[in-house]
């Protein structure tokens, strides 16, 4: 089955994709409209084969691969979605989809995109997805009756072992944040965000926010402080501003303009996306990459998965996608070199 036919099915279980925004003629408040307009879809050509592509040390340039427009100005005419089809000269191909946030976070993106995988293997649609609302939060348990099925015994914490490493993406986030803080000299970043999947959420066919976003600051000098400090601090001091920040929205109505990525030095996990899931003819992604536009300056750190099935790393690496002001790129590159974390050569 050919690209384009496939996606009026993949399409179909995701239908608000397709949609095109309107405004209220009462509140000023946008809302999606499901007209059915469509997503736009781009065809380029590349002279490069996919590994020579990959061998590139300038990751900006992938930036090529995904066709990149604003909403706006004119929303009723303007898609949330940009499909780019990359054919490169050894029969090789790339995808490239641009997503509207508003139509949900990243994990959805990824699961949206992994859906497609059964219509490129010739599936038809079985109608259109049903919208589940989100659960129901539990009431204040402040007068919670005591289960008849439950026994109160003594706290058995003490006879834990504790864990003596910190999470992998701690870990880098903590290396990141000293050396990002070593940069900027003038204004160390002592207030962090740090966006993560949300475990008790559904993941299949829902677009939503599912995203814990909370807020680690330190009282402490970062750029002389111990990793491990650092690390242990982003484990236990990150506070879930979730509810805060829908509260905070919808007291304005929505009309009010806000950003997350950037309006502090923002670490993103990605560990738990799948964004390796998309297949076609027993084919998965060489290599996915992820960005974000609109980052506020104070900056954005991403950490994805490495693919599974690669050779380089036994599968278990990561990557590290770093948006900063350009100010502070080069200065960057030299302190992690400094410190042995960026090889001599790399990303020239």
């Amino acid at each position: 089955m050919r690209i384009k036919e496939s996606t009026f099915y993949w399409f179909n279980e995701f239908y608000m994709t397709c949609g095109r925004f309107r405004r209220s003629d009462i509140t000023g408040r946008p809302y999606m409209k499901c007209n059915d307009c469509g997503v736009r879809v781009i065809e380029a050509q590349c002279d490069m084969t996919v590994d020579a592509w990959l061998e590139t040390k300038d990751s900006s340039l992938n930036n090529l691969l995904v066709y990149h427009q604003p909403i706006g100005p004119e929303l009723s005419f303007s898609p949330s979605i940009y499909l780019q089809v990359t054919k490169f000269k050894c029969g090789g191909m790339s995808l490239g989809l641009s997503w509207a946030h508003v139509l949900g976070d990243p994990f959805s993106a990824s699961e949206c995109l992994n859906k497609w995988s059964p219509f490129l293997a010739g599936l038809k649609s079985n109608g259109p997805l049903q919208i589940r609302r989100s659960p129901k939060r539990l009431e204040n348990s402040e007068h919670a009756k005591q289960p008849l099925s439950l026994k109160r015994v003594d706290p058995v914490g003490d006879h834990w072992n504790p864990i003596e490493e910190a999470p992998l993406f701690e870990s880098l986030c903590a290396i990141m944040w000293q050396c990002i803080a070593k940069v900027r000299e003038e204004h160390e970043p002592k207030l962090v965000t740090i966006c993560k999947k949300d475990p008790n959420y559904p993941k299949s066919g829902i677009l939503s926010n599912t995203q814990i976003i909370s807020s680690v600051e330190a009282d402490f000098s970062i750029k002389d402080s111990d990793l491990k400090k650092l690390a242990n601090l982003l484990v236990d001091r990150a506070s879930d501003e979730k509810n805060q920040i829908e509260k905070m929205v919808e007291k304005d109505n929505g009309l009010i303009d806000y950003i997350i990525y950037g309006a502090n030095l923002t670490f993103v996990d990605f560990e738990k996306a799948n964004l390796y899931g998309l297949e076609w003819n027993k084919y998965k992604p060489k290599f996915v990459h992820y960005t974000i536009q609109g980052v506020g300056d104070e900056g954005a750190v991403f950490v994805l998965p490495w693919p599974e099935d690669s050779e380089k790393h036994n599968g278990e690496g990561r990557v590290v996608t770093v948006i900063l002001p350009e100010k502070d790129v080069t200065k960057l590159k030299c302190e992690l070199k400094e410190n042995g974390i960026l090889l001599q050569g790399d990303l020239e």
